[in-house]
């Protein structure tokens, strides 16, 4: 097998949160930062700068996902919630009143964010997130 079929295999498995990229996410972070929910079997990976927006480097980087509860990874990727660079959560005005009460969710800080990462979160606010 050839580096560029290596380097694309690893492409498809990180799209599918596995192989190399989850490993390196899992380097950065520990657990799902809504939840605190720790054991990976529940966790999924999600790209903080969508996948669809990144260059393959990207695509790769630790820095650029969140283990994430599914729950909470769907409302990150469809830019109903976001974080600020000092880790505090920010809560559209589109995600639906009952989903904060019934998944617990509220405005607080989920801890600091390191600078490669912040990089990514300032994409995800500006293009993802509905404000």
């Amino acid at each position: 097998m050839t580096n560029d079929q290596l380097y694309s295999e690893q492409l498809v498995l990180a799209r599918r949160g596995k192989g190399i990229y989850r490993l390196r996410v899992e380097q950065v972070e520990s657990q799902c930062r809504l939840t605190e929910v720790s054991n990976n079997e529940y966790l999924i990976v999600s790209h903080i700068k969508p996948w669809r927006n990144c260059s393959n480097e990207e695509k790769l980087d630790g820095n650029n996902g969140l283990l994430m509860c599914p729950h909470m990874g769907y409302l990150f990727n469809k830019g109903l919630i976001s974080f600020a660079d000092n880790g505090e959560v920010k809560i559209s005005k589109y995600l639906a009143p009952e989903i904060l009460g019934a998944w617990n969710l509220c405005k607080r800080n989920v801890g600091v964010f390191n600078p490669e990462q912040i990089k990514y979160l300032s994409y995800h606010r500006k293009s993802v997130f509905r404000e």
